[in-house]
């Protein structure tokens, strides 16, 4: 089974991930971290080159069975992780999530909030601690 973790580089995302390790080596699971964004070049979502090197060490340093994958070919996120949790066995999704008000919730929409919604495995929505 699979463990998906939805990384963005913000602290959500770093929340999300430290937890996705946490429960695959407890689980002993593969661990599959995703940075998916439409591709365009000044998305904020988007991982630079040193957070990916900075991924890609902490998940080998740490001896999991892990690999990291960033889309940018014009779906959405929610779409590149739907189709992720259609084609693979997922045992779980882990997600970051932060505190917005109501009127925040209402004008925008998440993509925590579409996933939370619309995959058909198991969420773990995490909260960043600052």
């Amino acid at each position: 089974m699979t463990i998906v973790v939805a990384y963005a580089p913000r602290p959500e995302g770093q929340a999300a991930l430290e937890k996705g390790i946490e429960i695959a080596q407890r689980r002993n699971e593969h661990l599959l971290v995703v940075n998916a964004t439409p591709g365009n070049g000044d998305d904020d979502a988007m991982a630079g080159a040193q957070d990916v090197e900075r991924i890609e060490a902490l998940l080998a340093q740490k001896g999991l069975n892990a690999e990291f994958k960033q889309y940018g070919r014009g779906k959405s996120a929610v779409e590149e992780i739907e189709t992720l949790v259609a084609t693979l066995p997922v045992s779980l999704l882990i997600i970051g999530i932060r505190k917005r008000s109501p009127v925040g919730k209402l004008i925008m929409g998440s993509v925590a909030q579409e996933l939370l919604l619309s995959v058909a495995c198991p969420v773990l929505a995490v909260k960043a601690t600052s």
